[in-house]
């Protein structure tokens, strides 16, 4: 059995940058503090955290929406969600980013789902400023 994880995080940049620092390697190693190997082209490969988190880019619109099928190194063999950011302008030049993640382990939906909170949108506005 699989489950969804949802999150809608403001982040205080507009969707060009927030696009950038999840798609950029450089940027997104800053935020994270963690080596990254990101394709920015539809069916290209990355890696996050090592090779903690792998997964193929599925769709991609600049500055709009990033969709990625993905996985955890701790995942049965075989098993990927679906991950969808959509970056919406906000106001104040900000970004409203809504967050989908589709077929996540039932078994991993609370380490996941803390694990983007914490490793990601976190230090993800304080990389960009609030």
């Amino acid at each position: 059995m699989t489950q969804v994880i949802r999150h809608t995080v403001t982040m205080g940049a507009p969707p060009r940058k927030v696009y950038e620092a999840l798609m950029d390697e450089k940027r997104h190693a800053r935020f994270t503090g963690a080596k990254a190997a990101i394709s920015r082209k539809v069916g290209g490969a990355f890696s996050c955290y090592g090779k903690f988190l792998t997964g193929i880019n599925v769709d991609l619109v600049p500055g709009k929406r990033i969709v990625q099928a993905w996985r955890s190194s701790g995942w049965p063999k075989g098993a990927y969600s679906v991950a969808t950011f959509v970056l919406a302008r906000a106001r104040g030049g900000k970004t409203r980013l809504s967050f989908t993640q589709v077929g996540v382990p039932a078994s991993s939906r609370m380490h996941i789902n803390k694990g983007w909170k914490t490793y990601y949108w976190t230090p993800l506005k304080a990389y960009l400023g609030k």
